[in-house]
């Protein structure tokens, strides 16, 4: 990642106190090269936690404001002076937003325009926004409004005007292994507390596996890439449920418990409907804008432009394409999922 991209740049991260947005900080901030990092997040006590735990939280160049992206006028006053904008903040539990679904909307749907609005006002350079598997072929609620959220900041880039700026994309990956409210941290705490067996919904059940600091790696990427209206998509392989529980506790017999409501058996990233004007690189691909039903920036002027910055040029997909979990065709089996958890569990202790 070249250390030129946060270069005297000031950037705020909303929902800057969780998982992903702590580790991007945290990596903005050892570069050493930043104007400052803004954390904009609601809860005060998690702002307090997080500078108390690690120095590097407490450095000048840290900035936190408290707010939330339900509020328009607060986000236009965190977004003076700042250059990159990286939106992580969603309410994410399935249940919940099925339970609450006027808060979900309030929070994913209304908070994206409202992170689009005072972006504009603010003439902040670029904005990228973190999206979701769910928000492909939805089922439930949040993966519904992430996908009109996915759809804002991909037609935000219509009402810049003339001067361009800012740009909007989007990143889209599957959960982070180990975060917060995935199946792996509640396995363990299981395990912990002296289980005597692992409750999977469906034996059938696959899933992405991307670590949270190859999300950053990603994101950090895809905001030096980004020109608006793409949403990058990163290829990382695919695990079985069942053998994630197999290399946690071999010991243990696996309950078969039933889907939940909202919950599917595999995960899809890319949907054969927009493989159409999506490109593929070695490490990721690229869903294209659209408008009136062909790409923003054609596909030829696209490699043209690719060709002429020496970068890679990438190549188109065929229309049936499907990135899912299930038909990836990378894998982790029990051996290397055993080896990232012995790491994972040093790391959490």
């Amino acid at each position: 990642m070249p250390q030129t991209l946060f270069k005297d740049k000031s950037i705020l991260i909303t929902g800057g106190t969780g998982s992903f947005g702590k580790s991007l900080a945290r990596r903005i901030l050892q570069e050493d090269l930043c104007k400052k990092v803004i954390i904009f997040s609601r809860d005060e006590w998690k702002q307090w936690e997080m500078q108390r735990k690690d120095p590097l939280f407490s450095s000048p160049k840290t900035r936190y404001f408290i707010g939330d992206v339900r509020d328009l006028e607060r986000l236009k006053y965190a977004f003076n002076e700042v250059h990159y904008v990286i939106h992580t903040a969603a309410l994410k539990q399935v249940p919940a937003a099925e339970y609450n679904p006027a808060e979900a909307v309030k929070t994913n749907i209304l908070g994206a325009m409202n992170i689009i609005n005072a972006a504009i006002s603010c003439s902040v350079e670029k904005v990228i926004a973190l999206s979701t598997d769910k928000a492909v072929n939805p089922i439930n609620l949040y993966g519904a409004t992430k996908l009109c959220a996915d759809r804002l900041f991909i037609a935000g880039n219509s009402y810049v005007g003339a001067k361009g700026l800012p740009v909007f994309s989007v990143a889209r990956y599957g959960n982070v292994a180990g975060s917060r409210g995935s199946v792996l941290p509640f396995w363990i705490n299981a395990v912990r507390r002296g289980a005597q067996s692992l409750d999977i919904t469906d034996p059938r059940m696959t899933r992405f596996w991307i670590t949270l600091g190859e999300a950053v790696d990603f994101v950090m990427n895809a905001l030096k890439e980004m020109k608006g209206g793409e949403i990058f998509i990163p290829k990382i392989p695919s695990i079985k449920i069942t053998d994630l529980a197999q290399a946690l506790a071999p010991h243990l017999p696996q309950n078969i418990i039933g889907m939940r409501p909202g919950e599917k058996l595999h995960e899809l990233l890319l949907s054969a409907e927009n493989a159409h004007h999506t490109i593929e690189f070695d490490r990721y691909f690229t869903t294209m804008p659209e408008m009136r039903g062909s790409a923003v920036v054609s596909f030829d002027q696209f490699f043209r432009e690719r060709e002429k910055e020496g970068k890679e040029p990438g190549k188109k997909l065929l229309r049936e394409f499907v990135y899912a979990s299930n038909t990836n065709t990378a894998w982790l089996g029990v051996e290397e999922l055993k080896t990232f958890l012995e790491r994972f569990m040093q790391e959490t202790d």
